[in-house]
């Protein structure tokens, strides 16, 4: 056996072969005995490479610019090199069998399409992964509906709810801070305190942190919180103005703050969570409201509420929460409602309870729960009901799978003559069906701000 030695280390020749992609009957395989390493492996074409025992490929480009247009069979690893492209044309398989392994450098697409695309095709395999455009983030089929990936694992105390300000008769203001954890069920527990006394404020929240802003008296205060702990309030910034009784909704870097009175506001206003400053100018909407709610998935942030001539027309308003611009018109709330309870995951918002304004003054409370598919702007579909009738709850708690709504003005009818409450009621967003008993708050308290670190405007499934 002849051994020939280029540079530094040798290889040999067995039975006169060596090569990749030689045609002759035996030969086409590359014996390697020790270590060899290259930097620069060239294989044109569509070709396998195994790593043999003591064969090291520093670099390997086993794909270069190439066209598929018949029948490729492949085992082990394929590369396609930085700049590259593959392309399978109609007609073609890339591989028969499963490739173990593919590699890929600096950049990976996967399809491509809105929610409504999910229905374009049938017969989806179970882990199927495309990006939804709708819903900006990428989701996978479990073989029976599809799920959007997380966010970020749930870890540490995810799933944590605030309760934060409010009223604990018909006049005090409240500063306390409680939370719930929302997987489970139980009764509040004491977290912290808000820097001001108020209530008719709002709440929004990345997974990190908890922002409370406006509210009565009159104040443009934000505070924040860190969620995963507990500890009184640090101070935030300032809203543009003072909002008493706006409506709050966020994603995971951006919260929006909508509406309020006082007189009758039809400005939103942004924050950046993750940094500290006053709130900056996002849009207006479309008509004045106060006594809002909001919800969101991480692309849409869809708001409840009054409008600015002591009216409820029973319309919705949204906008794209990574723009900036004005709210546009949604479809109609099967009840017209005010001061309602408004919760979500990434797919759909939960419209629970309220004051239902289709009565002369506003004088009955509602139990009705209604959902909204946030990717389209069609109308509110019925849900279920709530245990108790209950208004000035204002956003729920929520999770990927539940929804929470606690405290708020009410009682076991559709009276007007309505008590603080301090009952908590959950529904399984997914599902459809009466609410069911959860916990209780400290006291009974209405009118206060409620936010979660995993709700619809974070993503997950």
């Amino acid at each position: 056996m002849a051994t020939y030695r280029i540079g530094i280390g040798s290889f040999n020749l067995k039975d006169g072969a060596i090569g990749i992609g030689t045609e002759s009957t035996g030969l086409g395989n590359l014996k390697v005995e020790g270590t060899i390493k290259t930097t620069d492996l060239d294989v044109t074409g569509v070709s396998t490479f195994t790593r043999y025992s003591g064969f090291e490929a520093e670099q390997n480009t086993i794909i270069r610019d190439q066209t598929l247009s018949g029948e490729y069979s492949t085992t082990g690893d394929i590369v396609v090199d930085t700049g590259a492209t593959l392309t399978v044309g109609l007609g073609s398989t890339a591989c028969i069998g499963a490739v173990e392994c593919l590699s890929i450098k600096n950049h990976f697409s996967v399809p491509v399409g809105d929610t409504a695309g999910r229905n374009k095709s049938s017969g989806y395999a179970e882990g199927t992964v495309r990006y939804n455009k709708d819903l900006g983030t990428v989701e996978f089929y479990n073989g029976n509906e599809w799920r959007q990936f997380r966010y970020q694992s749930d870890t540490g105390n995810r799933g944590r709810g605030l309760n934060g300000g409010g009223a604990t008769n018909s006049a005090n203001q409240s500063n306390e801070i409680e939370y719930i954890q929302i997987q489970t069920l139980g009764n509040s527990i004491s977290f912290g305190e808000l820097n001001v006394l108020a209530r008719y404020n709002a709440a929004v929240a990345s997974s990190i942190r908890g922002l409370f802003a406006g509210g009565i008296p009159n104040t443009d205060t934000i505070d924040y919180v860190t969620i995963a702990s507990e500890g009184n309030a640090i101070d935030f910034g300032n809203l543009s103005t003072n909002a008493p009784a706006p409506a709050g909704l966020s994603s995971q870097t951006r919260g929006l703050f909508a509406g309020g009175y006082s007189p009758v506001r039809n400005t939103i206003d942004y924050v950046e969570i993750s940094t500290l400053g006053n709130a900056a100018d996002f849009g207006d909407l479309f008509t004045g409201k106060y006594y809002g709610s909001g919800c969101a998935s991480p692309v849409r942030g869809v708001f409840a509420g009054i409008t600015a001539n002591n009216t409820s027309e029973g319309r919705l308003q949204y906008v794209t929460i990574a723009s900036k611009g004005n709210s546009i018109e949604w479809g109609t709330p099967f009840y017209k409602r005010t001061a309602a309870s408004f919760a979500s995951n990434s797919v759909r918002g939960i419209l629970a309870g309220g004051v239902n304004a289709e009565h002369p003054w506003f004088s009955v409370i509602t139990n009705s729960i209604e959902y909204i598919t946030i990717a389209s702007t069609g109308s509110a579909e019925y849900f279920g009901d709530l245990g108790h009738y209950r208004s000035n709850s204002f956003n729920g708690s929520s999770t990927s799978t539940r929804a929470v709504f606690c405290g708020g003005s009410g009682n076991t009818t559709d009276s007007p003559n309505s008590t603080l409450m301090d009952t908590c009621e959950y529904v399984e967003i997914a599902s459809s069906g009466n609410a069911q008993d959860f916990g209780n708050l400290s006291q009974p308290r209405r009118s206060f701000g409620q936010c979660s670190d995993s709700h619809g405007g974070l993503g997950g499934y």
